[in-house]
């Protein structure tokens, strides 16, 4: 029989089988001080910090074996497209994906929308057809559909949330109707926390046989995606919330969607022959990564997945929940602020205003006290309108972080409500 998992203490007597305090000492960042104070870094939700393993097999790359892929036959070049490879298959297994073939590498999740925006979408719009999409998205799942819908003639509908920042799940099935032919939803939300019922979101749309884009990049880091379970039709994260590196991150496809769809971008790479009078295009998933790929960045988020499942993801958001009801508790007993978003189902997120406070005075004092965390709209703002604030303050949790660092945050956010309030 394997040995138990180490067990430490990370505040208020609770007993955490991750290992906190083991776990912090593979992130080097929160070794260090800000205006004196020992870094607590509550500004996950933007980007979480990067493990010693995904530093590692980055420098590796660049020691070693630092070569371009696909297209050469010396050892460094071998060596360079096994890993990238071996990243794509990395991504493939974390989102539970039937084949390698359906994950495509791109900057990031709006990069991945937008591949689906262009390819998929566009050459099946006309107008008056609809694209819907929630109230509480993301800047990256609302943009791309407004400027197809201009080219297009399409119409942007969006399904309502309601004031505990939920979607009303009744009121999108309305909404749909036989010009629905795209649904966009966040998986959970960056500026509330809301956790999205993706499923029952997907089986709505099924038997219509509208496709699902579903934007993943906050609960990578927090939940066990299965796609195939799920019943999408695109999924998208980012890398740099999830542990990894900025620049990267990936689109999962149904791969006979992929098969349909045509490239978007030209270039090397996407292409098995080009003459003067034609291009033939490469089989997928090679079709949509035109050029240099980010070779460092896709090793970059191999290694971070590798990271999550040997951490354990699970563990890490029964952790972060943890985190998540201490402060919420606490935080509630403070006069005069209110929690933005407070869905019963939440990541580990939270949204806040203080009477009197602008957020953005806020984050500075706070800053003060070496306390990271995020103010403004959260590219959001259609959040912001339906609650009736021009900003928020936003504290996000990781696994690496401390019961007593909650503590040290409210420290400086009663400073702030001196000073300010």
């Amino acid at each position: 029989m394997g040995s138990a998992a180490p067990v430490s203490v990370v505040g208020d007597g609770v007993r955490d089988p991750l290992d906190v305090m083991r776990l912090r000492e593979q992130f080097p960042v929160l070794a260090r001080e800000v205006h004196g104070k020992p870094l607590v870094y509550f500004d996950n939700a933007a980007t979480v910090q990067r493990p010693l393993a995904v530093i590692e097999a980055m420098d590796d790359f660049y020691r070693r074996y630092n070569a371009n892929v696909h297209r050469g036959v010396h050892q460094l070049s071998v060596e360079a497209s096994e890993a990238f490879e071996q990243s794509r298959e990395d991504v493939r297994r974390f989102l539970n994906a039937a084949s390698e073939r359906e994950i495509v590498f791109t900057r990031g999740t709006t990069e991945a929308v937008n591949l689906v925006a262009n390819s998929y979408l566009q050459p099946r719009l006309k107008p008056g057809d609809e694209i819907l999409i929630t109230h509480m998205e993301h800047h990256a799942n609302i943009v791309p559909w407004q400027m197809l819908c201009e080219r297009t003639g399409a119409v942007l509908k969006v399904a309502p949330i309601n004031q505990r920042g939920e979607l009303m799940l009744d009121a999108m099935a309305e909404m749909i109707s036989e010009r629905t032919k795209l649904i966009g939803v966040v998986h959970v939300s960056n500026a509330l926390g809301t956790v999205n019922p993706v499923a029952e979101v997907c089986a709505l749309a099924s038997p219509h046989g509208i496709p699902v884009l579903v934007d993943g990049a906050q609960a990578t880091p927090h939940e066990v995606v299965d796609v195939q379970a799920l019943g999408c039709d695109f999924y998208c994260l980012s890398a740099h919330k999830m542990y990894g590196p900025t620049g990267i991150g990936a689109l999962w496809a149904r791969e006979a969607l992929l098969e349909d769809m045509p490239p978007w971008q030209g270039g090397g790479e996407m292409i098995q022959w080009v003459s003067f009078e034609g291009t033939t295009y490469n089989d997928i998933p090679h079709r949509f990564e035109a050029g240099t790929p980010n070779i460092s960045g896709a090793i970059g988020l191999g290694a971070a997945i590798r990271w999550l499942e040997e951490t354990g993801i699970e563990r890490m958001k029964a952790h972060e929940q943890r985190l998540l009801k201490l402060a919420t508790d606490k935080m509630t007993e403070i006069d005069g602020l209110t929690i933005i978003g407070q869905a019963a189902a939440k990541g580990p997120v939270i949204s806040f205003t203080l009477d009197g406070v602008h957020p953005n005075d806020l984050g500075t004092i706070i800053d003060h006290h070496g306390v990271a965390l995020r103010t403004g709209h959260h590219c959001a703002m259609p959040v912001m309108q339906f609650f009736g604030v021009p900003a928020t303050a936003r504290v996000s949790f990781a696994a690496y972080n401390l019961h007593a660092e909650i503590d040290v945050f409210l420290k400086g956010l009663e400073q702030a409500r001196q000073m300010l309030a």
